[in-house]
């Protein structure tokens, strides 16, 4: 397996993060992602706004990093697009560590964090700079042929899900555009749902069509510098 790179120490993106609201807002919301994960993350949004495209994210669940990737969006005169079944991830079922009660849709037994994801974005203010792409992400990946700014993979954790995902929307990564992934551990005993995005990650460095710029915490943003994937 290829080595990867060492941690960088700093984010190479312009300082300046979102307003107290938004990352209020944030903080508020139902998710996992740390704060300083987070801060970079809409670093990397706010410098890939900048091409004028859409910013895309894989993986909803109740849209904590939505409100950051829609805040950068507002910034940039843009639009998010976020994919997500809305019946969670692998780790999120019950019986699992992640599960949480509070998504689960009475009627059907079933995860929906449809409704939790809409009620963040209201709170937030943020409803009409985001665009809901509700299915599985190869699906809506097989009917996309629009060039993106900026893509964040954050959805299943399976190698299966992770693949598909990388090989479904990282192919529409504008040049200089940005793909960043989530959940990157190299070492397996820091990781807590499984090594796929870590895998994903090598092979997007691998490829030559990506070269990393930022690395903070799990976070990974690559530039897209070649082609391919």
């Amino acid at each position: 397996m290829p080595t990867a790179p060492s941690p960088k120490l700093s984010v190479p993106f312009e300082q300046g993060g979102p307003s107290t609201q938004i990352l209020a807002a944030f903080e508020a919301a139902k998710g996992f992602m740390p704060v300083d994960e987070g801060l970079a993350l809409y670093a990397a949004a706010v410098e890939a706004g900048r091409l004028g495209l859409p910013l895309l994210e894989v993986g909803t669940y109740c849209g904590r990093s939505t409100v950051l990737l829609a805040a950068a969006a507002r910034a940039a005169g843009v639009t998010v697009l976020t994919v997500d079944h809305h019946r969670g991830s692998e780790e999120q079922q019950p019986g699992w560590e992640y599960h949480d009660p509070e998504t689960v849709d009475p009627e059907t037994g079933l995860m929906d964090t449809l409704p939790t994801f809409r009620r963040t974005l209201f709170r937030a203010g943020l409803e009409e700079h985001v665009v809901a792409l509700v299915g599985r992400s190869p699906q809506i990946a097989a009917v996309w042929n629009s060039p993106l700014g900026f893509v964040f993979i954050d959805g299943g954790h399976t190698d299966a899900h992770a693949t598909a995902d990388y090989e479904g929307w990282a192919p529409h990564v504008a040049e200089g555009g940005l793909l960043v992934i989530h959940d990157v551990f190299p070492h397996p005993e820091d990781e807590f749902t499984g090594q796929a995005p870590y895998r994903v990650y090598l092979r997007a460095l691998e490829s030559g069509a990506f070269t990393e710029v930022s690395v903070t915490g799990s976070l990974r943003a690559l530039r897209r510098t070649g082609t391919g994937i």
